[in-house]
């Protein structure tokens, strides 16, 4: 097998393209030839050393993956070699053949392309566990969706529309908010037009006729936090998704008393291991809804796995629409 191997974790340039011995699954593990693996921001933080999970050295980044079983170890059972399966294990996919825990694989139906599954899981179990278990959205509310034209921004605002939200998606851009339109989105902010320490709190009070947001999706964090907080509806839920901006926003608590607001973790990674039956649920919903159309991972563009660096360098340009996806 080859795979991208990070034996010091400094940065995406110290990652190398090797040759490695082709490992044979253990008791509860399937091997895995990869057609396609997905970029996301945790696999930027691995390799710098700064995400919450720190792998033993060396390993192979990539967290999510789809490709095809090729063995099984002992005590798999719902798994077979020939089978095709996504999987979010957090190493391990940008490569050919990784191991990977077989409870972690979810088997894929007919017509689920390699590309859309690579891209699938992280994004739309993060967007439906924030917002139809943790906020508890219900038809008719509205919506506010920060970092919208992102991975996890664009799986929000599908998953938002289907239980019948109105949807305010904010993104950096005329051409990323056009996206967003696309997607389904009512109405939406540009944070060149409306910066966090500008217009932005003034722009949702115009888009909400003065009443705010009921739930606020927000995996960007910085600048942006306090601002759309200060905006909440009474009775609001804010989501803290992810802090893509970099800085780790500190808000005023008295603004939850005052508007009888939530402040809501999202933690997608944890709720699957502390509660599998109902996320294996909420896993075989979403793909109900990819069957139906109502879900579908917005792909920016899909690149060779030996050009991983260049994906990288993308991803940092802040520019991704959507996913970047590698394919073998």
């Amino acid at each position: 097998m080859h795979a991208w191997l990070c034996e010091n974790p400094t940065g995406v340039d110290a990652l190398q393209w090797k040759e490695l011995p082709t490992p044979e699954p253990g008791a509860g593990q399937v091997r895995i030839r990869i057609e396609a693996a997905s970029l996301n921001f945790p696999d930027l933080l691995i390799v710098q050393n700064k995400y919450q999970m720190k792998p033993p050295l060396p390993f192979v980044p990539g967290s999510e993956y789809a490709g095809v079983v090729e063995a099984v170890g002992d005590g798999v059972k719902h798994l077979k070699p020939g089978q095709r399966v996504a999987c979010l294990s957090g190493t391990g996919g940008f490569g050919t053949h990784p191991l990977a825990p077989a409870a972690l694989c979810m088997p894929l139906p007919e017509g689920f392309p390699a590309v859309d599954a690579a891209a699938f899981i992280m994004i739309y179990a993060t967007s439906y566990h924030a917002l139809m278990d943790r906020a508890q959205l219900k038809a008719g509310e509205t919506v506010l969706i920060l970092g919208a034209a992102g991975g996890v921004g664009t799986a929000a605002i599908q998953i938002a529309k289907a239980a019948g939200a109105r949807v305010i998606a904010a993104a950096s851009s005329d051409e990323k908010c056009a996206l967003c339109t696309s997607l389904g989105a009512d109405a939406t902010i540009n944070y060149a037009q409306h910066g966090p320490l500008t217009s932005l709190r003034d722009e949702i009070k115009r888009l909400t006729e003065g009443k705010g947001p009921d739930v606020i999706y927000d995996p960007v964090g910085g600048d942006f936090a306090e601002p759309a907080f200060r905006s909440i509806a009474w009775r609001g839920r804010y989501l803290v998704v992810g802090f893509a901006s970099g800085p780790i926003p500190s808000l005023p608590l008295n603004l939850a008393l005052l508007k009888g607001a939530s402040i809501v973790g999202v933690f997608w990674g944890d709720f699957a291991k502390r509660e599998p039956q109902a996320n294996a649920a909420m896993m075989q919903a979403l793909a109900g809804m990819y069957a139906k159309g109502q879900v579908k991972p917005v792909i920016d563009q899909t690149l060779p796995m030996a050009e991983l660096h260049k994906a990288y360098a993308i991803m940092g340009s802040r520019s991704v629409k959507g996913k970047l996806v590698m394919v073998n």
